[in-house]
């Protein structure tokens, strides 16, 4: 052992750490056991996006000749794991000490019964969100490659999974879902948003879709955007309340722009352009931009090139 390293020292150390432990924190839980796994919800979504895309995200452990066979086996170990997370999850937030193991085992069952019982609605929700990023992205080569490829489709997948099971009041599991995805796309859309089909996000990075905003069908969003709560100042106080904005029907927004407050409704059919900052409702049919900016251009040697900008009425839908 090195001669400067002292065990007396270390066991000093270890002893005093611990003992913090039992300084009655909030963050001093010692049953590792007893609360949902966070490894074992990654590979809950794993799993889930082997039967939302059959034939996509292969199963390496299973050698089987028939694929029915392998989903098959796939779908009753989704069933199993998702079961008992959910039996720990029943424990804690504001369920927390009102059920007994009985009553958790058998809503948990009820609830994972729900759950796919709407797998086939889920599916139906994200073929609806491929079809629109087809649609709506002339860069993408083929189907194939936005289910393999884009961050945009894996986000909505794993929130449109989530938002269903925030639905059957599951707790912490949904949340920690789409933080997963949050974490491998850059795109933070909480479980508790209601987004209608054909929902298609283009690149996505730096996206921000609130608890309790509204979505309406065919709505494309660009990267940076926000939908987001006007102010949250009132912390908890306002858990419940309708704190984000109401996008219609057929609305683009592009890079950037940010649109807060739950009374803030933005009518179908508008164009939202970058970088703007809305806190109040827009009518329908409405074309929302920032003025051109006034940019100088000058040589090495301080000679002015250009004044401005020429005027554009398409400046802000940079991509």
């Amino acid at each position: 052992m090195d001669e400067f390293i002292r065990e007396e020292e270390i066991e000093g150390l270890v002893h005093k750490v611990l003992e913090d432990f039992e300084g009655g924190k909030n963050i001093d839980v010692l049953d590792i056991f007893s609360k949902p796994d966070k490894d074992e919800v990654r590979n809950l979504v794993s799993n889930l996006f082997k039967i939302v895309f059959p034939g996509y995200f292969r199963h390496r452990t299973f050698k089987i000749y028939n694929p029915k066979n392998s989903f098959a086996v796939t779908i009753e170990d989704i069933f199993y794991h998702l079961n008992k997370q959910i039996i720990l999850a029943l424990d804690y937030c504001n369920l927390r000490g009102t059920m007994t193991e009985e009553e958790r085992r058998v809503e948990s069952y009820r609830i994972c019964v729900a759950f796919f019982e709407k797998i086939p609605l889920i599916r139906e929700y994200i073929e609806s969100d491929l079809l629109a990023a087809y649609d709506g992205d002339p860069a993408a080569g083929c189907l194939e490659e936005i289910i393999l490829a884009y961050p945009g489709l894996m986000a909505t997948t794993v929130y449109r999974l989530a938002h269903e099971l925030y639905l059957l009041n599951v707790p912490v599991i949904p949340r920690l879902m789409t933080e997963l995805a949050h974490s491998e796309t850059g795109i933070d859309i909480h479980p508790g948003a209601t987004i209608d089909k054909f929902f298609f996000i283009d690149h996505g990075t730096g996206i921000v879709i609130g608890e309790t905003a509204v979505i309406g069908k065919s709505v494309k969003i660009y990267q940076g955007v926000t939908i987001g709560a006007l102010s949250t100042r009132g912390g908890q106080k306002l858990s419940g309340k309708k704190r984000h904005p109401t996008i219609g029907d057929n609305v683009t927004i592009y890079a950037g722009a940010s649109i807060l407050g739950g009374d803030t409704i933005i009518g179908e059919n508008s164009v939202i352009g970058g970088n703007t900052f809305i806190t109040s409702s827009v009518p329908a049919d409405t074309r929302v931009s920032m003025k051109n900016p006034e940019m100088e251009y000058r040589t090495t040697d301080n000679k002015r090139v250009r004044e401005e900008v020429p005027q554009s009425d398409e400046w802000f839908y940079i991509i």
